[in-house]
């Protein structure tokens, strides 16, 4: 049962066998994110003759923290130290296959597998180590890297020195118990970021830090518009320039060079005519646009009946809210570096998906996708945007042409035109109340967002909750270019509507905000979570508008529940918005890392005062007049207030998601406040100055009336 495992260098896996019908499986787990994952969930870590441990993982390093909080769980269930786990991630020649780095699941769901391997390698190692020491396997127990006899501790032996370098192919009939939240020494501790060191050093190295001899620089010619069609071409001044190499495959050109800047500066000496589209749809009647081609609302959640709850309301609100196309704008723009190596492809890629990536340079290049590797170094940010990668195709196709390594890195105007947007958005609710101040209707569509959040957390008798379009499937076709996944996906656009809804409704009734929200809930878990973020904020809402408001929203996405609360201020003359502070509550179930959660929390909240006040793509005719920074709004370090997070403590659950929750609130808290602050209701993101000061035109608003 022992083999020889040189390929990576020495050490243990768990058995390579990747369909053994023997083995118990993942089979408990079915749909796309397991279906490809090793039957043997003993094929994700090593353990070498030096004592190391390697865990091998198909995740990617984000940003998001995972690869501390990842070697936490395997320490955990291996009985080692932390400090012994060593961790290689988005290799597709060494790392088992995987979906991708996305939905807050590393954790909360590939944890899971990760955990369950170890467990299964620890009883592995006992069984072994009875051999070895001649004792039944119920006397033995394991620590410290090491599995020792229960009633003489000095009679131990290490895993090395069990396992000598070699693979075991041995297996458990049943996974043995994992460890509960009571007996964790690693899980649940603080400990600081791997990354940190080298990020802020400099020393990490990103898709564009890959160095090749004889690589070459890419630059690629792009159409001005999506849809654009290109004419006729002349390279000859591109030719002509010394040491540069163009290439052409149909409408797929580039010019190349061992500078980057003189590969750029061929590119912009080629004349190219195109055939620009004239759709006629711009920012301004996008909406216009969306509702007049939406496909008809499925409906999510029923329950009641509306008419009866229409009957029960005696105030009644109809809105309708909207958000624009939001950018992902990682810093990394979307960078790979690919090489020939032998009969191989080896590709360096910024991307979320690597074993994706492999797929899709395989179907670009006509190749076995055995015969691809592609390599993730730190990422630099993704939210979504990184799923898509085709300057990964791009770098291979050229490597192959050229002969040559070949790294194509998109330029920030290339990172926002080829970017797949957040949707356009529109969310419509009809909701009414009784004369106790209770939610008895509500009626909700969304279209374009997705489902994501789109049922309310409130209890409410009568209910439907409808969906049209979202940024997958056939209604993708509808918007004028590309869009897709964006951070907690659907769920910014849901709560944003929805509670900034809750709190016309409690204007209306004339009760506090807070107290309207827990008057119309049931769950308990929201209440708690509602209630630590009061106490923390030290909430206590003003009852006329001052230009100075208090806004709070909640949701729950990756199964944790948030609460944010925030305080703001709108100028009485420009109607500038100013976020003075944050306080947000999280229960996240079991906090793997209390430090990373909170950093999480953190970025979340910060990233998403981009989407709440400025982030907004511009465009025309397919033309994106966004290009970089200076006109695409994303946060400032001055817009950055105090924040505060509260983590609610949960052992009883096991970990949920942390790379996307607080984000979703980040739309409703601001909206809400500013409401509180001089009665604009704000239904369109992001708040501007400008869609402060329309609101504010807008006169008298339930109830409420501005500066």
């Amino acid at each position: 049962f022992l083999k020889d495992m040189s390929i990576l260098g020495g050490g243990i896996m768990i058995s390579m066998s990747l369909n053994s019908p023997d083995l118990l499986a993942r089979t408990s787990r079915e749909g796309y994110l397991a279906s490809r994952l090793p039957t043997d969930f003993n094929a994700f870590l090593r353990i070498g003759v030096d004592e190391r441990i390697t865990l091998l993982t198909g995740k990617v390093e984000l940003g998001q923290g995972v690869i501390t909080s990842l070697p936490q769980l395997l320490a955990e269930e291996l009985d080692v130290s932390y400090e012994a786990v060593d961790i290689l991630m988005g290799d597709t020649d060494l790392c088992p296959w995987d979906a991708g780095t996305f939905g807050s699941l590393s954790i909360r769901y590939f944890g899971i597998f990760l955990r369950e391997a170890a467990a299964e390698a620890v009883g592995v190692l006992k069984e072994l180590a009875a051999e070895h020491l001649k004792t039944p396997v119920n006397d033995l127990e394991t620590a410290d890297g090491a599995v020792y006899v229960k009633s003489e501790p000095g009679r131990k032996i290490s895993y090395g020195q069990l396992t000598k370098g070699k693979i075991i192919e041995r297996h458990l009939p049943d996974v043995p118990p994992l460890e509960t939240a009571a007996d964790y020494t690693v899980m649940g501790k603080s400990h600081p970021r791997r990354d940190t060191r080298d990020k802020v050093t400099g020393r990490a190295r990103y898709a564009g830090d890959i160095r090749v001899p004889g690589m070459l620089y890419a630059s690629v010619l792009r159409p001005p518009a999506h849809g654009a069609v290109l004419k006729k071409v002349d390279l000859s001044a591109a030719q002509k320039m010394a040491g540069v190499t163009v290439v052409q495959d149909g409408d797929f050109i580039a010019t190349l060079h061992h500078n980057p800047d003189e590969a750029a500066e061929a590119l912009a000496s080629i004349e190219a005519e195109y055939l620009e589209p004239l759709t006629g749809i711009n920012h301004d009647n996008i909406f216009e646009h969306l509702l007049k081609n939406a496909p008809a609302p499925e409906i999510s959640k029923e329950q009641g009946r509306l008419e009866v709850g229409a009957e029960l309301s005696t105030h009644q609100f109809d809105e309708t809210y909207y958000n624009a196309y939001v950018a992902h704008s990682p810093l990394e723009t979307h960078t790979a570096t690919a090489m020939i190596e032998g009969d191989k492809i080896v590709v360096w890629s910024s991307t979320q998906q690597p074993f994706g990536d492999r797929k899709l340079i395989a179907q670009t290049l006509n190749m076995p996708e055995e015969k691809i590797q592609v390599k993730t170094p730190y990422v630099g940010g993704g939210f979504g945007g990184k799923n898509s990668s085709q300057q990964a195709a791009e770098a291979a196709r050229l490597a192959k042409m050229t002969g040559r390594p070949v790294q194509v890195a998109w330029t920030r105007k290339e990172e926002i035109f080829y970017d797949t947007f957040r949707p356009a958005a529109i969310v419509q609710i009809k909701s009414g109340l009784d004369g106790a101040g209770r939610i008895v209707y509500w009626d909700y569509t969304v279209y374009y967002a997705g489902t994501r959040g789109s049922e309310p957390n409130y209890d409410i008798p009568h209910l439907r909750v409808a969906s049209a379009g979202s940024w997958r499937g056939s209604s993708a076709s509808i918007h004028p270019f590309a869009v897709g996944p964006w951070r907690a996906p659907a769920n910014n656009t849901n709560v944003f509507a929805r509670e900034l809804q809750m709190n016309l409704m409690a204007a209306q009734a004339k009760i506090d905000p807070l107290e309207f929200r827990l008057a119309n809930l049931k769950d308990e878990r929201m209440i708690t979570v509602l209630k630590a973020a009061a106490k923390a904020f030290d909430w206590n809402s003003s009852q006329t508008p001052s230009g100075r408001g208090q806004g709070i929203a909640c949701g729950v996405d990756a199964g944790t529940y948030v609460a944010t609360m925030a305080d703001v201020e709108v100028h009485k003359i420009s109607c500038e918005i100013k976020v003075n502070r944050i306080v947000c509550a999280q229960d996240m179930g079991f906090v793997v890392n209390p430090t990373g959660a909170r950093s999480q929390i953190e970025g979340c909240l910060t990233m998403g005062l981009g989407y709440a006040l400025g982030e907004q793509i511009r465009f025309q005719n397919g033309k994106i007049l966004d290009h970089n920074f200076d006109t695409y709004i994303i946060p400032r370090f001055s817009w950055v207030p105090t924040i505060e997070t509260v983590l609610v403590d949960n052992y009883s659950l096991a970990p949920q998601g942390g790379g996307e929750p607080a984000i979703i609130t980040m739309g409703g808290v601001i909206a809400t406040a500013v409401f509180d602050a001089v009665g604009a209701v704000c239904t369109s993101l992001p708040i501007t100055p400008l869609n402060v000061l329309k609101a504010i035109k807008k006169g008298k608003i339930s109830g409420r009336t501005g500066p």
